[in-house]
């Protein structure tokens, strides 16, 4: 059912985007589908209360009201704000909107909407893109994708609704930032990359932090690792932040349709300049930052307290990425973080300086190396680093994992983690982790290997040079034998492929051209 309403819902919506570019269209749509269900939501609210103020038993209950009363007390926005539900305002309601929805002024009608409720709910003060009567979309198509999301059911009772929303919501940032092909990865990270960061750090409780958050889907597959292992929402405290205006508000909608509470500071902001979170320390740090970016530095950040390895190169921010997780982390927290391959071998510009220091300091704890065509957004090949600032067990080692074997193609241009591949590194990563005799080296896909080691290789932390090769079962044919058998086959091979050569002359031949 739920993949039938998104298929239904993209194929409708991607049709009546006309010729706007998907990068604009998306904040129409996704808007949209907020404004429904924080309107829902509302109205769902409303109906229980309608119900407990009729019923003698519950503590709502309010003996033979008159219909002013009733209403009233309907509108007490106390009673939504203490089960979290947003304060809708009679005139931003879902219903009102698509009664007019055919209206020529339809766009500034959701904008005024959009106004009103972020005047009521503070938590939502600048978040909402209010766009629609600049629209481009041609005349009455507005209208139409009103009633498109009108068809979104998210009136259900409980939390069906919520996880109902979200996975719409999440579905859509995926259609569209493959849509948007490179400019999509500014917001998106593939789910299955997200989902096996959160695997291997196990985010349980305590603060989780992403200082280029996107929009917010390293925070989501937290909270349901939580979820799924027992625990609840609110076990976490959601630290973030984004420099993107658009892509900041993005997050901010992602979080609050889901009822997570967050922190992604006063504004959108560079990271470097403009930490939000300065004296925020977090258990669990998970990150993808843009590869290789030249254009990080200003004159500020020189002798940050950030910069403990080395400043980083002025070129080329990955270690100066890698340097603010490790600062922002509590003693015993952990970071994982999505960079380009070069990031693990990389001697140019102060950086094999740095990640020597890292190294010798004992803060990397993992490094994995990611198939290709993973990404949306580009085709660099990354990698996955996972830091800590003090390791319990395994002190003096770092796990690497060759991954490039692994996923399945889900597309002509993308691969894709299966849960099997994602629980493999992960089962790896903790067996590793706990010290005990249940992990074990494996040819080909992970390896322990003490420092002194890596030192002797310059301390790149690339896992193809020392995880090896994987071993070849043997199959009992001597060599003589073996190689007879291949040179035979090659033979019958290059001979058919004379004969091939020979027919295709012939066929041309035929039609008067000769080679």
């Amino acid at each position: 059912m739920l993949d039938d309403i998104k298929k239904k819902l993209w194929s409708t919506a991607d049709k009546l985007r006309a010729n706007m570019d998907a990068a604009e269209y998306k904040h129409i749509v996704l808007g949209l589908i907020f404004l429904k269900y924080i309107s829902d939501t509302f109205q769902l609210r409303r109906e229980e209360l309608t119900h407990r103020f009729a019923d003698k038993n519950d503590e709502y209950y309010i003996a033979d009201p008159d219909e002013a009363t009733l209403k009233e007390v309907l509108e007490d926005r106390d009673y939504y704000t203490a089960v979290n539900a947003f304060w809708v305002p009679e005139a931003a309601r879902w219903e009102n909107l698509r009664a007019q929805a055919k209206q020529a002024d339809i766009g500034k009608r959701i904008d005024d909407a959009l106004s009103i409720i972020e005047t009521e709910n503070p938590k939502l003060k600048g978040i909402l893109d209010k766009r629609y009567a600049r629209t481009q979309l041609p005349d009455g198509k507005l209208g139409e994708l009103v009633d498109v999301i009108s068809s979104i059911g998210f009136g259900a009772k409980g939390q069906n609704a919520r996880d109902l929303l979200g996975q719409v919501y999440e579905y859509f940032l995926g259609q569209f930032a493959s849509a948007e092909g490179k400019k999509g990865g500014q917001f998106y990270t593939p789910a299955s990359i997200v989902k096996t960061l959160v695997a291997v750090l196990a985010p349980h409780q305590g603060i989780v932090y992403d200082p280029c958050c996107g929009s917010g889907g390293m925070f989501v597959q937290s909270e349901r690792f939580i979820e799924a292992h027992g625990g609840k929402i609110g076990d976490v405290s959601i630290y973030g932040q984004e420099s993107n205006p658009t892509t900041w508000r993005l997050a901010a909608m992602n979080l609050a349709i889901r009822g997570i509470d967050f922190k992604l500071g006063k504004e959108p902001g560079d990271t470097f300049t403009k930490n939000q979170h300065p004296d925020m320390r977090a258990d669990f740090i998970l990150a993808n930052p843009p590869f290789n970016i030249s254009d990080w530095w200003h004159g500020s950040l020189e002798g940050d307290a950030r910069w403990v390895y080395g400043t980083p190169p002025q070129g080329n921010a990955n270690y100066a990425w890698l340097q603010h997780m490790l600062h922002h982390l509590k003693p015993n927290g952990r970071a994982g973080i999505v960079l380009a391959n070069g990031s693990m071998s990389s001697n140019t510009n102060s950086e094999g300086d740095i990640r020597r220091k890292m190294v010798e300091a004992d803060v990397v704890e993992c490094m994995i190396a990611l198939p290709g065509q993973l990404f949306f957004n580009t085709q660099i090949p990354a990698c996955l680093w996972f830091l800590v600032k003090q390791k319990n067990k395994r002190k003096g080692e770092i796990l690497f994992i060759d991954a490039r074997k692994l996923g399945t193609m889900i597309s002509r241009v993308q691969i894709e983690f299966t849960d099997a591949d994602i629980q493999k590194i992960s089962d790896t990563v903790q067996a590793w982790r706990s010290g005990d005799q249940a992990y074990q080296d494996i040819a080909g896909f992970c390896r322990s290997v003490p420092l002194s080691e890596i030192i002797e290789h310059g301390c790149v932390l690339t896992p193809g040079r020392y995880v090896g090769a994987v071993e070849q079962e043997e199959d009992g044919e001597s060599f003589v034998d073996k190689m007879n058998r291949l040179t035979a086959q090659l033979a019958e091979q290059m001979a058919k492929g004379r004969e091939m050569d020979e027919e295709i002359k012939s066929q041309l031949k035929k039609v008067g051209f000769e080679i």
